[in-house]
């Protein structure tokens, strides 16, 4: 069905497809749900890996911050926000690797492909402009905001591709509060989430989130993070 026909510098092996018939049934038939590293056993149920309210098929990994929501949650939570909103990002296989350089500047993000609809974009900008919080689900929804923030801080509508990578020092523009889970060392969420609420911050959130023995990664606990 595939053949491997290329190798990049980070390991990951291009394939080529020749198939008939439904490109998309035949991968699901044939193919396992990737999983993280520290995942060792394939997950009897795939679903469990899945948001809710997931739709477009692409993304290689599920935003873990939203595995915590169950459609009654999402009922629950309509009364009590001035609204919810939906956006895409096909996270790629860049999500697991790891920094390994000293200088953070010199790691290389993945580019990733997002839409974000009209209607979101306005919800967004008009609740931006009646001075409500932005409540991030997930970094993934974090570096879709700012990557389509323009200069204003204002959300602009479209299909693209970004490689935002946020790091201390960024200056975020849309995000003003963020539920995410607890994430691995030297990874590019954890410099994420330090830049949005500071090193040292983090540092103490996860001391406690170890001494009370929270559960870490992509089944693990949530925490809320504000500005």
């Amino acid at each position: 069905m595939g053949e491997i026909v290329d190798r990049t510098d980070d390991g990951t092996r291009i394939i080529k497809f020749n198939h008939s018939g439904d490109f998309w049934k035949k991968l699901h038939q044939y193919g396992k749900v990737p999983l993280p590293p520290y995942i060792k056993s394939p997950l009897p149920n795939p679903d469990r890996y899945q948001t809710v309210y997931s739709q477009p098929m692409g993304a290689v990994a599920a935003p873990t911050a939203g595995l915590h929501f169950t459609p009654e949650m999402l009922e629950q939570l309509k009364d009590q926000v001035a609204g919810i909103c939906f956006i895409t990002l096909h996270i790629g296989i860049g999500t697991f690797r790891l920094v390994k350089n000293e200088n953070v500047t010199e790691h290389t993000m993945d580019a990733e492909h997002y839409i974000i609809s009209s209607q979101t974009a306005n919800t967004i900008n008009q609740a931006i402009d009646n001075g409500k919080r932005i409540v991030a689900i997930g970094t993934t929804v974090v570096r879709t905001l700012e990557a389509a923030a323009d200069a204003q801080g204002k959300i602009q509508a479209g299909d693209n591709w970004t490689s935002i990578f946020i790091y201390p020092g960024y200056q975020f523009k849309v995000v003003k509060a963020l539920i995410t889970n607890f994430h691995l060392p030297k990874s590019t969420l954890l410099l994420l989430i330090s830049a949005f609420a500071g090193r040292e911050n983090v540092f103490k959130a996860y001391q406690a989130a170890i001494e009370n023995r929270y559960r870490f990664y992509s089944f693990g606990d949530a925490m809320l993070i504000e500005d």
